[in-house]
C-alpha cells in the first residue's frame, strides 16, 4: 500500500478512487465493517463466522478470529482497539466483548431475546447501545454486564450516537427518530420527528450522524437514503440513483468532513453523492462482483472501505478518467 494521502477531498478527487489492494480472506458476505478511530486498522464480520482485522497502513492482515460457536455480526472496535464487542448469529443473542489479541471474550452483555440488528459504541467512553428485533434498545457499559437502560419501542430499532457521545438518535419502526440525552433519557426524547410518510416498500437499517453533528443519515433496504437535518428533522435530500433490487440492507456512510455520502449497491457499484446538494458525484467501478453490503471512508485518511464476499481499500489515483 503506497503511504496514507493527506489530500483535502474535493468532487475532483473523489472522483479519481481506485481499487488499491482486494482481500479474499472470506468464504462468505461480509456484514459488517468498522475503521478505528485513529484509521490505522479495520475490523470486519462476516457470515462465514470470521472477524478479520487489518493493517490499513501496512494493508495487511493482522490477524483472523474464528466465532464458530456463536456466529459473529456488527463487530466495532472499541475505544481501546484492541478490544472489540460484537452481536451473535448462533445460539443466543449474547452481545460479545471481545479481548482481539488474546482471542479471549472479556465480558457478555445478555437480555435481548432476538436478533440484535443495531450496534453501536460512544465515541467518548465505554457505553454503547444495541437494538434488537424484541423491539427494545438497550444501553450497556463495558466495565458491567449489567444493562444500564432500557428503552421499549413499537417496532425494530436503528440507533447512533451523535459525535460528541452526549445525544443518541433512535429511529423506530421506520417512522420517526427520537433524539435522548444519555444523561437523562430515561425521561424519554427531547425530540421527536417524522421526516416523511412511512413507506411501506423500505425498511430503515441504519441510522448515522454526520461527523460535524448537522445532520443524520438513515439507510434503508430500498432505492432511498434520507438525509435529514439533526436539530428540526427537516429533510434535507433524498438520494438515489443506486439499485438495491434484493431489499438488502445497504450501508450508507459520511465522509470524515461530512461532504460526501457513499453507498454500495446490488450491481457492485460504489455511488457517491455531494451532502450539500444532494447531487450524485460519481459511481466507481471496483472489483466487486457481487452486492455491495458495506462501505465506509477512514476517520482519518483519504481511504475508503468496500467489501461484499471480499474486501477492497480504495485511494485517490493520478488517474482523472470518470468510470
Amino acid at each position: 500500500m503506497q503511504e496514507f494521502c493527506k489530500m483535502r477531498l474535493v468532487e475532483s478527487v473523489v472522483r479519481t478512487m481506485r481499487v488499491a489492494k482486494v482481500y479474499t480472506d472470506n468464504q462468505d458476505t461480509i456484514t459488517n465493517m468498522n475503521f478505528s478511530s485513529d484509521g490505522m486498522s479495520l475490523i470486519t464480520s462476516s457470515a462465514d463466522d470470521q472477524i478479520i482485522i487489518y493493517d490499513c497502513e501496512k494493508g495487511t492482515q493482522k490477524r483472523t478470529i474464528n466465532s464458530k460457536k456463536y456466529g459473529v455480526d456488527l463487530v466495532q472496535f472499541c475505544s481501546n482497539k484492541s478490544q472489540a464487542v460484537h452481536a451473535s448469529t448462533k445460539e443466543n443473542d449474547v452481545i460479545r466483548y471481545i479481548s482481539l489479541t488474546e482471542n479471549k471474550y472479556i465480558r457478555y452483555f445478555g437480555g435481548h431475546t432476538k436478533r440484535v440488528v443495531t450496534l453501536c459504541m460512544n465515541p467518548t467512553d465505554e457505553t454503547f447501545l444495541s437494538g434488537s428485533m424484541d423491539k427494545t434498545i438497550r444501553l450497556w457499559d463495558l466495565r458491567s454486564n449489567n444493562c444500564q437502560g432500557l428503552m421499549n419501542l413499537a417496532g425494530r430499532p436503528v440507533a447512533a450516537f451523535d459525535p460528541d457521545g452526549l445525544i443518541f438518535a433512535a429511529g423506530v419502526n421506520s417512522e420517526h427518530v427520537k433524539l435522548y440525552d444519555l444523561r437523562s433519557f430515561d425521561k424519554g426524547p427531547f425530540a421527536s420527528f417524522k421526516p416523511e410518510a412511512k413507506s411501506k416498500e423500505c425498511e430503515w437499517t441504519g441510522l448515522k450522524f454526520s461527523p460535524d453533528g448537522k445532520s443524520i443519515l438513515i439507510s434503508t433496504n430500498g432505492s432511498d437514503i434520507k438525509l435529514i437535518d439533526s436539530f428540526q428533522g427537516n429533510a434535507l435530500q433524498t438520494l438515489n440513483g443506486h439499485l438495491n433490487t434484493k431489499q438488502l440492507p445497504l450501508e450508507a456512510s459520511f465522509s470524515p468532513d461530512s461532504q460526501f455520502i457513499i453507498s454500495g449497491s446490488t450491481d457492485g457499484r460504489i455511488h457517491i453523492w455531494n451532502t450539500e446538494n444532494g447531487q450524485k458525484v460519481c459511481s466507481l467501478n471496483g472489483d466487486h462482483k457481487n452486492p455491495v453490503q458495506c462501505v465506509q471512508f477512514s476517520p482519518r485518511h483519504m481511504m475508503m472501505a468496500s467489501a461484499c464476499q471480499m474486501m477492497c481499500l480504495w485511494l485517490p489515483s493520478s488517474d482523472e478518467d470518470e468510470d
